[in-house]
């Protein structure tokens, strides 16, 4: 019985070595609890951004040689600054696939509005205006590559938010687009239908505000010629 006992009896060295591996699994765990998961594995991607949305419109306006492109996008419930998140996040991409001259993305809630005529004041949650090449093309802008700003409240059931309006500097915006892991776009539901064996093609998708006839010398999807960026002044600041 002894000799088993001297065959199987651990050596010093092995219960150190598995000692160590437990002692470093507990401090691991530990440390994960009080440090926090984000801080181990990094922040989760709609912490860094924005979140997960789908396009509600799309219109075009060509007006003096110029390409103005507003789009309509709508997000699950989240916070304010995830939604201005994922509208820098979409302006890029948007900048990117098509290079217009000015980008305004309008966030909405899942719950919120469709039509145009509708989508004003409390109905945005966050609204974004990116000119690459800033120039006198929109006075109001002051030459800024960017205007960015929220409501930092949730939206209601009706898809109305609540809270202050937040108007980010533009050195906090360049910050945020600085931390993008990517500039990827939002879903099209068109797209995606057509996708899975062609449901709903050639119709709009529920919820889809109807697009605008196009403007003398305006492609698919553009409207009358009008100022975006005036509109976006003003929209975000109805229902003050």
């Amino acid at each position: 019985m002894k000799a088993l006992l001297r065959i199987f009896r651990p050596s010093r060295k092995l219960v150190l070595i598995i000692g160590g591996i437990a002692l470093l699994a507990g401090v691991s765990g530990g440390a994960a609890l009080y440090i926090g998961k984000d801080n181990l594995l990094g922040p989760a991607a709609e912490t860094v951004n924005g979140a997960a949305c789908t396009d509600v419109n799309l219109v075009t306006i060509k007006k003096q040689d110029r390409v103005w492109i507003r789009k309509y996008i709508k997000t699950e419930p989240t916070d304010g600054m995830t939604r201005v998140k994922t509208a820098l996040r979409v302006a890029k991409a948007v900048y990117e696939a098509e290079k217009p001259d000015l980008v305004q993305v309008v966030v909405l809630d899942t719950n919120g509005p469709t039509l145009r005529s509708d989508i004003r004041g409390r109905a945005i949650g966050a609204d974004v205006v990116y000119i690459p090449h800033p120039d006198p093309i929109v006075e109001s802008l002051d030459g800024k590559t960017y205007t960015a700003r929220y409501y930092d409240g949730a939206a209601a059931s009706n898809g109305l938010f609540f809270g202050e309006r937040v108007d980010l500097p533009e050195d906090e915006i360049t910050a945020l687009n600085a931390s993008f892991k990517d500039y990827s776009d939002c879903i099209d539901p068109i797209a995606v239908a057509a996708t899975e064996g062609g449901e709903g093609e050639g119709k709009p998708a529920k919820g889809k505000a109807k697009e605008e006839k196009p403007a003398e010398g305006g492609g698919h999807g553009a409207a009358p010629a009008e100022a975006p960026a005036a509109e976006a002044e003003a929209a975000p600041a109805a229902g003050h």
